[in-house]
C-alpha cells in the first residue's frame, strides 16, 4: 500500500511538471502525461516498478476516463443530428474499418487464430480524439461553425461505435454465433439494468440530496462503480460498466451538475491513467517506431478518404468537407482504452499497442498544428483540388445554371453569421422588398442553399479573398455591410475587408462591425462609414429588461418577445 502511494506521488510530481512544460510549448498535455510515465517507468528511470502499482493506477484512470466519457454522450443529440452528418459518420466509420482491416493485413498483422493486432488497430485508427479536437475547436472559436458541427457530430457516433466494439471485446477469440448472442443480452441486460435504475430511482435520490455536493459526487462515484461491479457479475468488464453508467446519467437532469462535480476528480484520474499508460511503452525498436509511422500514415490517408469524400459528395463544398477531415485526423485516447483492454486478454502483442501509443503521441503532435492552421491549409489545398478536377460549390452553380453569378445587388452582405441572419430576418418583417437588392457572400454550403432557395442572390466564395470580392462585384455595391466580429472571422479581420473593399469601392457606405471600442477608430481610419458595437445595442436591450422589471411589465415585454421570436424565419436558428 505504501508503495502504492508513493508511486501515485512519483506520477502526479511528474506529470505536473512535464505538463507544465507541454503548456509552455502549446502541445497536448495528454502527450506529457505519456511522456512523465515513460520517464518514470520501469523503460525509463525505473522510479516505478511494481507491475502491480502501474495496473492499479491504469485501471483506475480507465474507469473514471471511460464514465466520463459516458457523461459527455447526449444521445439527444445523435437523434436530432443532420442526416449530413449521420451518412459522414458512417461513412467515415465502415469505410475506415474496411480500409484499416485491408491495410493492416496486408502487412503482416494478425487478424485471427487468438491474435487480433489487425483488428483492434483497424478500430483504433477509425477513432478520432475528442480531448485534441474539442481543445483546439473551443480555441478557434469553431465549434458552432457548420465544420466544427460536422466534426463533433462524427465524434459522438465514434464513442457509439467504441461501445459496440467493447461489447464483443471480450468474446473476439470464439465468435460464434451463439456467443456473440450471449455477449449481446448480456450488455443488453446491463444497459436496461442501468436504464431502469437511471430513470426511475436515481432522479428520486439525487432530488434529495441534490443541496449537498458531496453527497453527489459521491452518489455519482457509487453509480459508476455499482455498474461496473454488475458489469463484471456478468462477465463484461467494469470499464465496459463504467462507460454505460456515464450514458445512462448523460440525459438524467442532474447530469451537468454531475460532470461538473466530477470533473476535477476525474482530471486527476485521467492523469493517472496516461501516466501508468506511458509506463508500459517500451524504448522503440526499429520495427515498433516503423509500424508507428505506418499507422499515422494510414490514419491521416484514410481519414481524408472516408470524410472528404463523402461530404463533398453531398454537396458540402471544397473547404467545409476539408475541414472534418483535418480536424479528425489524429488517434483517440479513446483508442488506446481499446487497444488496452486487449493486452491482458492476449488479444495483441505488446509491440502492436507501442507502436499505437507512439502514433497517438505523433499525430497530437502534428494535428494540434494543422487544425491551428487548417484555414491557411485549406486556402492553399482548394486551388490544387480545382486544378485536379473537383468543383467547388460556386462552380457547380455555373455549370447548372450555364451563368456565372452576376452583378453584385445594390446592397451586399459580406459573411454570414448570426446577425446577418437576424438582419434578413428583420427585412422579412419590415420590407420583404428590399430581399431583392441584396447579396451575401460566404462560404457556408447551408448558408449558400437556403438563401439560394429562399429567392435570395447567394455568392459562395471566401469574403477574405480579394479575387472572390471582385469576382462577385462588390465595385458595384452602394451599401456593404460586415457583421462578423474579428473573433469569428477566418483569414482576415473587419479593418482588412474594410481597406480591400474601399480599394475595390470608394463610393459605397461601408458598415463594419466592432469588438473591442478600441477598434473603433482604427475602423473609420480604414475607411469604413459606420461603426456598429454590438455590446452597446445589447446593453440597452438588457437597460429596456431592467426596467420592464422594475415597472411590472416584464411579463408584457415578454409576451412581445415571444411573439417577435415565433414570426421569424432565421437562416441560422
Amino acid at each position: 500500500m505504501h508503495e502504492l502511494i508513493r508511486d501515485i506521488t512519483l506520477c502526479i510530481l511528474f506529470a505536473w511538471m512535464l505538463g507544465l512544460s507541454a503548456h509552455f510549448f502549446r502541445q497536448p498535455l495528454i502527450l506529457a502525461y505519456l511522456i512523465a510515465g515513460f520517464v518514470i517507468g520501469p523503460f525509463g528511470l525505473g522510479l516505478v516498478q511494481s507491475k502491480e502499482s502501474i495496473s492499479v493506477i491504469s485501471e483506475l484512470g480507465l474507469i473514471f476516463m471511460l464514465f466520463m466519457i459516458g457523461l459527455e454522450i447526449d444521445l439527444k443529440k445523435i437523434v436530432r443530428a443532420g442526416s449530413v452528418i449521420l451518412v459522414a459518420a458512417g461513412v467515415q466509420l465502415i469505410g475506415g474499418c474496411l480500409l484499416g482491416i485491408a491495410f493492416f493485413a496486408t502487412i503482416g498483422l494478425a487478424i485471427g487464430g487468438g491474435q487480433f493486432d489487425a483488428v483492434y488497430l483497424m478500430v483504433a485508427c477509425a477513432l478520432s480524439s475528442t480531448v485534441i479536437i474539442v481543445k483546439v475547436l473551443y480555441e478557434k472559436r469553431e465549434l458552432d461553425t457548420l465544420p466544427g458541427r460536422i466534426t463533433l457530430g462524427i465524434l459522438v457516433l465514434q464513442d457509439i461505435f467504441a461501445i459496440l466494439f467493447l461489447a464483443v471485446q471480450p468474446s473476439l477469440a470464439d465468435l460464434q454465433i451463439s456467443v456473440l448472442i450471449l455477449s449481446i443480452a448480456r450488455v443488453g441486460a446491463l444497459v436496461a439494468t442501468a436504464l431502469v435504475l437511471s430513470r426511475y430511482v436515481l432522479p428520486w435520490l439525487f432530488h434529495r440530496v441534490a443541496r449537498t455536493p458531496e453527497l453527489v459526487l459521491l452518489g455519482a462515484l457509487a453509480w459508476c462503480f455499482l455498474i461496473g461491479e454488475i458489469a463484471e457479475r456478468l462477465h463484461l468488464s467494469r470499464e465496459m460498466g463504467s462507460l454505460v453508467a456515464g450514458v445512462s446519467l448523460s440525459t438524467f437532469p442532474y447530469a451537468l451538475d454531475v460532470t461538473a462535480k466530477v470533473t476535477t476528480l476525474r482530471d486527476f484520474f485521467i492523469t493517472l491513467f496516461f501516466v501508468g499508460l506511458g509506463m508500459t511503452i517500451p524504448i522503440p525498436n526499429g520495427s515498433i517506431i516503423s509500424m508507428a509511422l505506418a499507422i499515422a500514415v494510414f490514419t491521416v490517408v484514410s481519414r481524408l478518404v472516408t470524410t472528404f469524400v463523402p461530404l463533398y459528395l453531398m454537396r458540402q463544398g471544397l473547404r467545409a468537407s476539408l475541414l472534418p477531415a483535418l480536424n479528425l485526423a489524429q488517434i483517440s485516447e479513446f483508442s488506446l482504452v481499446v487497444i488496452q483492454t486487449g493486452i491482458p486478454v492476449g488479444h495483441l502483442r505488446t509491440e502492436t499497442a507501442s507502436a499505437a501509443s507512439f502514433a497517438f503521441v505523433l499525430l497530437a503532435v502534428l494535428s494540434t498544428f494543422a487544425m491551428a492552421r487548417s484555414d491557411q491549409i485549406t486556402r492553399r489545398a482548394i486551388p490544387l483540388l480545382k486544378r485536379l478536377g473537383l468543383r467547388d460549390l460556386d462552380q457547380q452553380a455555373e455549370a447548372e445554371h450555364d451563368s456565372g453569378h452576376g452583378a453584385a445587388r445594390r446592397i451586399v452582405i459580406l459573411g454570414f453569421f448570426r446577425a446577418a441572419s437576424a438582419l434578413i430576418s428583420e427585412i422579412e418583417r419590415r420590407n420583404e422588398d428590399l430581399l431583392q437588392q441584396i447579396t451575401v457572400i460566404d462560404f457556408n454550403p447551408n448558408v449558400y442553399r437556403t438563401l439560394a432557395t429562399r429567392g435570395m442572390h447567394v455568392v459562395y466564395g471566401d469574403i477574405s479573398n480579394v479575387d472572390t470580392l471582385l469576382h462577385a462585384g462588390v465595385g458595384n455595391a452602394e451599401i456593404i455591410i460586415l457583421s462578423v466580429p474579428d473573433s469569428l472571422l477566418k483569414g482576415a479581420t473587419n479593418e482588412r475587408l474594410v481597406r480591400h473593399v474601399r480599394g475595390l469601392n470608394p463610393t459605397a457606405k461601408i458598415i463594419a462591425t466592432a469588438d473591442l471600442l478600441a477598434d473603433v477608430n482604427a475602423l473609420y481610419v480604414a475607411g469604413a462609414d459606420y461603426v456598429t458595437v454590438t455590446r452597446i445595442s445589447d446593453a440597452e436591450q438588457l437597460y429596456s429588461v431592467i426596467e420592464a422589471a422594475d415597472d411590472g411589465l416584464l411579463d408584457d415585454k415578454r409576451a412581445a418577445l415571444d411573439a417577435l421570436l415565433a414570426e421569424r424565419k432565421e437562416v441560422l436558428p
